[in-house]
């Protein structure tokens, strides 16, 4: 499905899924954290599809995604560490430079700072059921 009318920074639908194939594609071939994914990603095609529709939400409220980004990543925690998401977001960084405008690059890298800390507190830094936390 592709949008009519671009979105914030020249956005559409195909941009967006043009980035999401191109960064997989390098994440896939990375050192660092391809292996973890190549070993969590059944349906590539399926997968590439999925997280354009999670990146149209994002950024173009879309509604097209329906999901649980911390339901997925925490099928694979005992594989994560925190670390791999200062990786996953260098990458997105260059892949976002090169294929985007300045704008919408420094607007999708935001976006992945704050959902990469977001998923690294869930899931690295969860307090015990019961505790509370106190300042």
């Amino acid at each position: 499905m592709t949008s009519p009318i671009p979105g914030p920074f020249g956005l559409d639908e195909g941009r967006l899924a043009e980035l999401v194939d191109t960064f997989y594609a390098r994440v896939r071939r990375d050192d660092q954290i391809g292996p973890l994914f190549n070993a969590a990603v059944e349906d590539w095609d399926e997968h590439l599809d999925r997280l354009t529709r999670f990146w149209s939400a994002v950024m173009l409220t879309s509604g097209r995604y329906k999901g649980s980004p911390m339901t997925a990543h925490r099928r694979h925690v005992a594989a994560i560490t925190p670390a791999m998401f200062d990786r996953w977001l260098a990458i997105w960084s260059e892949v976002t430079e090169e294929l985007m405008p300045a704008p919408a690059a420094a607007a999708l890298q935001a976006k992945a700072a704050n959902i990469a800390e977001s998923l690294k507190l869930g899931l690295f830094f969860r307090l015990p059921p019961g505790a509370t936390a106190t300042a």
